[in-house]
Formats: C-alpha cells, sequence, structure tokens
C-alpha cells in the first residue's frame, strides 16, 4: 500500500514537471516578441533589454524552468512586471472564483445528471429512454463557449433576464448569484450528459448482476433492490468521472470565464496569454497543472475507499 501510495507521488511530481516543461517550450516558440508586445513599440532597447534579462528570455528553456523551481521552493511563482505585484497574490484572488464556478458547475451536472440517467432505466417507455439518450449525447457534444454563447444570446440579449457580465467584487449577493447562473449553466451542461449516460449504463450493468437477481429472489421490494444495491454499486463509477470532471473543468472554465467577464485563473491566463506576460501566465498555469493533479489524485483513492473491490484486495 506505502509502495503505491509513493509511486503516485512520484508519477504526480512527474506529470508536473512534464507539463511544465511543455509550456516552456511552447512560450519560447510563441510568434512574435513578448519584449515588445508587452512593453509597446515605444519602448527603449535599453528597456526591452533589461525586461529580457528580468524575465529571463535571454537564456535556454531548461536554465528558465531549472530557475522557476527554484525560486517556487521559496515561495516565489515571480512578479508581474506589468503591475509590479507578486504573481501569487495574483493567483491567489483569482483561484477562489473559479474553484466556485467549478465546484458550482459539477454540483448541478451531478443533480440533474444522475436522476437523469436513474430515470432513463427506470422508465418503460422507449420513447421517453430514447430522448433522454439523445439529449446526453446532444449535451455531450455542446462545448461549453457555444453553449455561454447561446445562453448569452437567449437570456441575456433577447429576454434581459439575466446579466451579460460578472458581478464586481462589492455586487449583493444576489446580483452574484445570478451572475452565476449562466457560467455554471454553461460549463455544466456537457457534463449532464456525460454522467446521465454513465449512471444509465452503469445501472444496467448492475441491474444484470447475480446479487441483484438474488435479492430479487428474496422478494425484497423493487424500490431497495434499485437504490439500496443496483445505484449504490452503479455509483461508484461515477466519482471518478466526477472528480475527473472536477478536474478538467478548472482547466474548461479558461473560455468560459474569459466570454462572462468572470475575474478568474481562465481570465488572468488569458489576459497574460494576450500580453505576453510570461511570469503571471507560468505562474497561473503551474497552479492549474497542481490542481489538476492533486484532483485526480485524490479522486482515485476516493473510489478506492467507496469501491469494496478494492478493499479486498488490499485486505
Amino acid at each position: 500500500m506505502m509502495r503505491d501510495f509513493l509511486g503516485k507521488i512520484v508519477t504526480a511530481i512527474a506529470a508536473v514537471l512534464a507539463a511544465m516543461l511543455l509550456i516552456f517550450l511552447l512560450m519560447s516558440v510563441v510568434p512574435g516578441d513578448p519584449a515588445s508586445t508587452l512593453l509597446g513599440p515605444q519602448a527603449s532597447p535599453e528597456f526591452v533589454r533589461q525586461y529580457i534579462q528580468q524575465m529571463g528570455l535571454d537564456q535556454p528553456v531548461h536554465v528558465r524552468l531549472i530557475r522557476f523551481f527554484e525560486n517556487l521552493l521559496t515561495g516565489n511563482l515571480g512578479t508581474d512586471v506589468v503591475s509590479g505585484r507578486p504573481v501569487w497574490d495574483i493567483i491567489v484572488e483569482a483561484v477562489p472564483n473559479t474553484m466556485l464556478l467549478a465546484v458550482s458547475s459539477m454540483a448541478l451536472a451531478c443533480i440533474i445528471g444522475i436522476p437523469l440517467g436513474v430515470f432513463g432505466v427506470m422508465t418503460k417507455s422507449p420513447t421517453i429512454d430514447a430522448v433522454i439518450t439523445s439529449l446526453s449525447i446532444v449535451f455531450v457534444s455542446m462545448p461549453s463557449f457555444i453553449v455561454g454563447i447561446a445562453l448569452l444570446v437567449i437570456f441575456s440579449s433577447w429576454l434581459n433576464w439575466l446579466p451579460v457580465l460578472g458581478a464586481s467584487a462589492d455586487a449583493s449577493l444576489l446580483d452574484k448569484f445570478r451572475a452565476m447562473i449562466l457560467p455554471t449553466t454553461a460549463l455544466a451542461i456537457g457534463w449532464i450528459g456525460i454522467i446521465g449516460r454513465l449512471v444509465r449504463s452503469s445501472m444496467l450493468e448492475a441491474l444484470s448482476q447475480n446479487y441483484v437477481r438474488t435479492a430479487r429472489a428474496y422478494g425484497l421490494r423493487k424500490s431497495l433492490v434499485f437504490y439500496k444495491y443496483a445505484l449504490r454499486n452503479a455509483i461508484i463509477p461515477t466519482i471518478t468521472v466526477v472528480g475527473m470532471g472536477f478536474a478538467r473543468l478548472i482547466g474548461g472554465a479558461v473560455l468560459v470565464e474569459v466570454l462572462f467577464a468572470r475575474q478568474g485563473l481562465g481570465t488572468v491566463i488569458y489576459d497574460a496569454l494576450i500580453s505576453r506576460n510570461f511570469s503571471v501566465l507560468q505562474g497561473s498555469i503551474f497552479v492549474v497543472v497542481v490542481l489538476f493533479v492533486f484532483i485526480n489524485f485524490i479522486t482515485e483513492y476516493v473510489f478506492r475507499i467507496a469501491d469494496p473491490r478494492f478493499s479486498k484486495d488490499a485486505a
């Protein structure tokens, strides 16, 4: 067990290192001069050289990567050359907004997706089952930013029910809630389809197992067999999907936050990419990668606890 745990830790660290190496390589081949883009065409050559040296852009990729992790060991993610603020402070302000959007989106997907999958199994009507299956496929196929644009056009532009942009920091709680509805729905739509289809297929598989047939043979109530035995085991694969989906939602929030002008990690990364502000960009992406790896790591062990088969193997 301990060897497996240490192996997972090593794998997680290797994944972070590989992801950051890829990011640094991509930043080195981004077209255009980052110094001129950030400082503007009127910047003097001396100021441009000073900026390049400050950012380490005159160093090879491996040297910049090593320097980044050396600074990271001291808790330093760099300094924003535009505002002069520590990158860590900028990220700390943005992370709660992104996490709130990801949590609310996944919660909405579970609240709708799980009952949708269960109802698809319970219904005796082939027509209703086909409609639910078709809706799930449509939801899965729709990119979140396309859904976001459609929601903005319908509910903000045509009906004028909900705000177009994210609420400010000093807005009321009701305004913040209203500003969360559209981005949360845009991110959740695809995962409603994924969770609904997964629960439906897992339920059908569970209902065909011997332990369910045995429970029915003992004369247990249909609802008891359905919910306590079938659904309880069918929900286990959903735990993994929810965990991985939550990690992916953090990355998928980039376009949605930009689309709805929400102040989160997505907006920070987008602004830094457009302005070639590499110090903020690499620090923000590092935090996203760490969150992604950490959540997947935790999800796997939650799955092991929830699935009794792993407990038996460990014993």
